[in-house]
């Protein structure tokens, strides 16, 4: 297993450098100039190139690239240009709030889509069948920003149930685990889910309707082997794959929703991810994208783990 750990680790080295290049790239061959919203307009040649050489932009692209990865290296992801603030500090408090947010989706995404995909496979072809396999393609059809929208005017503007934007009566920076502050999460938390619990229902429903249909279910039924034993023995079969399905989705959530967390005006690393778009803020748009990157490199590393230590046969392959 640490063999396999280990070759897992360096598998992931090359493929996180390829994301930090891409990252950098992207930001830098988009049209316009980054230092426009904080330059004056009347502003002189020689400040404009003091301004540049201070936030690195004078040297070539490599040069450039060399050294944020080696500051990124030491947590330095240099400074906010809109807002001249360290772009690690303002990073990591946009991903706490999504992580709050992200891990109430998927606890109920995947908890549902899990019982409806298990539901659906086991009763195929009947009207349980169809009806929950209809309530996933419905969650994965609906823009997930209209759905927020249409929970808002309900549960917030003519019911007034629950608050429609912000992360707490005093915003994130006091959040506590009390009534008055979770409420905030319900609707924005709902909205995510959706799209993860309908393609975890249909990846479920599919893998438990194949194994269903595989010889060594019909040789467990023959030995007399009771529903609840042969249940376990498809849940163990389908837990390897359906991992890595909850785990891609997972790191989507992680990554933010820019739609959804402008809808509900949560501040999250989607929502700072559009302010850096809309104000060209080159730091913070690397910063940003970089972190996520690596959260999502460093899940899809924990879930082939965790698969491995759930079906050995994956290690052998």
């Amino acid at each position: 297993m640490l063999e396999y750990l280990l070759k897992r680790i360096l598998y992931a080295v090359p493929i996180a450098l390829g994301v930090s290049l891409v990252c950098f790239l992207l930001v830098h061959i988009a049209p316009g100039d980054p230092l426009v919203s904080v330059l004056p307009a009347d502003a002189s040649q020689e400040m404009q190139e003091q301004l540049r050489a201070a936030y690195g932009f004078d040297k070539p692209l490599p040069v450039q690239f060399g050294l944020w990865i080696w500051r990124a290296l030491g947590g330095d992801l240099g400074f906010s240009i809109a807002t001249g603030r360290p772009v690690a500090a303002e990073v990591w408090r946009a991903i706490g709030n999504t992580f709050m947010l992200a891990v109430f989706a998927a606890a109920f995404g995947f908890l549902v889509g899990a019982f409806l995909g298990f539901v659906a496979g086991y009763y195929r072809g009947t009207w349980v069948d169809r009806a929950s396999s209809a309530l996933a393609v419905a969650g994965i059809s609906l823009p997930h920003y209209w759905l927020g929208m249409v929970l808002v005017i309900i549960f917030s503007v003519q019911l007034n149930w629950l608050p429609a934007t912000g992360a707490g009566p005093g915003g994130s920076a006091d959040w506590e685990w009390d009534w008055q502050h979770m409420r905030h999460l319900i609707l924005p938390a709902l909205t995510m889910s959706v799209i993860p619990l309908g393609i975890v229902a249909r990846s479920v429903r599919a893998l438990v309707s194949d194994i269903l249909s595989q010889e060594f279910v019909d040789a467990l039924r023959a030995k007399g082997l009771s529903e609840r034993g042969i249940f376990l023995h498809i849940l163990k079969n389908a837990a390897p794959t359906g991992l890595a399905v909850m785990g891609l989705q997972l790191g989507y959530l992680l990554g933010g929703s820019i739609l959804i967390e402008t809808v509900f005006a949560w501040p999250g690393s989607g929502f700072l991810l559009g302010n850096a778009i809309l104000q060209r803020d080159l730091p913070l748009l690397q910063g940003n994208i970089l972190v996520l990157a690596m959260f999502f490199v460093t899940l899809n590393l924990l879930v082939d783990l965790v698969q491995t230590w759930l079906d050995p046969r994956i290690k052998r392959g």
